[in-house]
């Protein structure tokens, strides 16, 4: 019925029905390789990728969002932050749609955002593993240690 539904879509717009290509279900690993064949993931609202938008991220595909009020609205566009990549959150319908056609026309402007993803998916903190686990496992020394001086539960900074 989706795919259906779709096709229909897309038809009446005065895309090809052909051009749309639904892909099976696959192991993990290998759905996040075949992510690198697409050029841009365009996300949703009211419901915005969460996990997806990281395993995108990570696989080197950029993700065009438009930023919502809530939780499950505004996921994407914190991982956009935490990548380095606040140019690809938009804020209205319009501002959207305008900057997906911008990547769309523009290949120029598409390559030089996948290779800031490139350039910045190993470097910046959000998929640094072991600098999380150093500041987790810290954060939870910190914790312990107030408990046992009898502290009250308070703010801990953890310095990078």
């Amino acid at each position: 019925m989706v795919k259906r539904n779709l096709r229909n879509q897309a038809t009446a717009r005065g895309v090809s029905a052909d051009r749309l290509i639904f892909a099976p279900l696959i192991p993990l690993a290998e759905h996040c390789a075949r992510l690198n064949l697409a050029d841009l993931f365009l996300d949703t609202l009211p419901y915005n990728a969460g996990a997806t938008a990281g395993d995108t991220l990570l696989a080197g595909l950029p993700i065009l969002t438009r930023i919502g009020d809530t939780f499950v609205g505004r996921m994407a566009a914190s991982l956009l932050n935490a990548v380095g990549l606040p140019e690809l959150i938009t804020t209205t319908l319009e501002a959207y749609e305008q900057m997906a056609i911008d990547l769309a026309t523009r290949p120029e402007k598409l390559v030089a955002v996948k290779r800031k993803l490139a350039e910045n998916r190993l470097t910046t903190p959000l998929f640094d593993t072991k600098r999380f686990t150093k500041h987790i496992e810290a954060a939870y020394t910190a914790m312990y240690e107030r408990h046992q001086a009898g502290l009250a539960p308070d703010h801990i900074v953890i310095p990078n």
